[in-house]
């Protein structure tokens, strides 16, 4: 693989105007020698379309290394997701991503179908795929933050809502109020962040994967494309593997000093329950990590506000054209419509997608 960077032009054009465009396109980008194998996902798209996770292994079949990018973990998040992985396909095709020798590319599309068509981040049941790797053979965690603030959280009034919440950020700090929301919680479907009490479609599609490719057998740089926190077109690269642990120290190797670690209070986001990091840690050995790429967008408050007002919309049965007045505000907070972000988005993505290629050939 060639040292520098891949400076072609960068075409903002490659972001989706919905799911089903931007999984034409992305199956579009496909050569006819690559392995593809999608998967249904239950529900339909608002147009009635049927829903897919697609998947494409780029590179030998018997490859020791393999990159892993994930896209669309969040549903919404998928318009960023397949701007970045068609970038990819495109560079790759032609010759300005040049994969190593015994090196392989898996690339997963959309792996929240129904929240990616629907405008939302979780899926059908309202299930948040990144707060979903739990064993629910056992007792599921608690996050009494949450219980405590939940009436607070469906207030109509918003400026009620707020003072709540300051309030519960005077008393206990703002980690505290963070991860109260948005660290996972299992006892409200309503709610935001809520794990679920099975394997949700991508977590069964992730392991499905583990096994056809026998992934625990070969060194991974799994990158987990994200959006909506953080400074904004900037992509963060959060490790939520332990600090002292073999992974940290690789991925620290191959990114340098802009890895963040939620544990040691470095990065943007909050430790998490139910991570789809925590699926992967299970199979990788002391060569590999995984790592979110996160890319900024808008103020954490405005975060909680718009993904509140949208679940509490959804618990609502006949509110549909406030739904979809919503929805754009929900696209609008994860994928701005400002060229500069997405060309931001993709520059970066480019670059640290060079950097795990680069790393896992040393």
């Amino acid at each position: 693989m060639s040292s520098d960077l891949p400076f072609t032009a960068i075409d903002t054009g490659l972001f989706p105007a919905n799911y089903s465009s931007g999984r034409q396109r992305w199956l579009a980008e496909l050569g006819g020698e690559m392995l593809c194998f999608s998967y249904p996902c239950s529900g339909t798209s608002p147009e009635g379309e049927a829903l897919f996770t697609d998947t494409v292994w780029i590179g030998p079949e018997d490859a020791a290394k393999v990159m892993v990018l994930l896209g669309g973990t969040h549903g919404i998040e998928g318009f960023a997701g397949s701007a970045i992985e068609i970038d990819a396909l495109r560079l790759i095709a032609g010759g300005h991503i040049v994969i190593p020798a015994n090196t392989a590319v898996l690339m997963v599309h959309a792996l929240t179908p129904w929240g990616y068509a629907w405008l939302r981040r979780c899926d059908a049941d309202g299930v948040d795929l990144n707060r979903n790797v739990v064993d629910f053979s056992r007792p599921l965690p608690e996050n009494t933050g949450y219980e405590s603030l939940k009436p607070a959280l469906f207030l109509s009034d918003t400026q009620q809502r707020k003072r709540a919440l300051a309030e519960f950020e005077q008393l206990h700090g703002r980690e505290a109020l963070e991860k109260a929301i948005s660290a996972g919680q299992y006892c409200d479907p309503t709610g935001p962040f809520y794990g679920g009490h099975a394997p949700a479609h991508g977590r069964l599609v992730v392991e499905d994967i583990m096994r056809k490719y026998s992934l625990q057998l070969r060194d991974l740089a799994v990158i987990d494309l994200h959006t909506g926190l953080g400074t904004f077109g900037y992509g963060e690269i959060i490790c939520d593997h332990q600090p002292d642990s073999p992974a940290t120290k690789v991925a620290r190797l191959w990114y340098g000093d802009s890895v963040t670690l939620p544990l040691l209070g470095t990065s943007s986001s909050v430790p998490k329950l139910g991570l789809l990091d925590y699926a992967w840690y299970a199979i990788m050995n002391e060569r590999s990590c995984y790592i979110t790429l996160e890319f900024g967008t808008y103020r954490t408050d405005q975060l909680f506000d718009v993904l509140l007002r949208d679940h509490q919309l959804w618990a609502q049965s006949d509110n549909n054209l406030a739904r979809l007045e919503h929805s754009q505000m929900m696209r609008q907070h994860f994928c701005p419509n400002d060229k500069a972000w997405k060309e931001m988005v993709l520059f970066r993505a480019r670059q640290v997608i060079t950097q795990a290629l680069r790393g896992l050939s040393t």
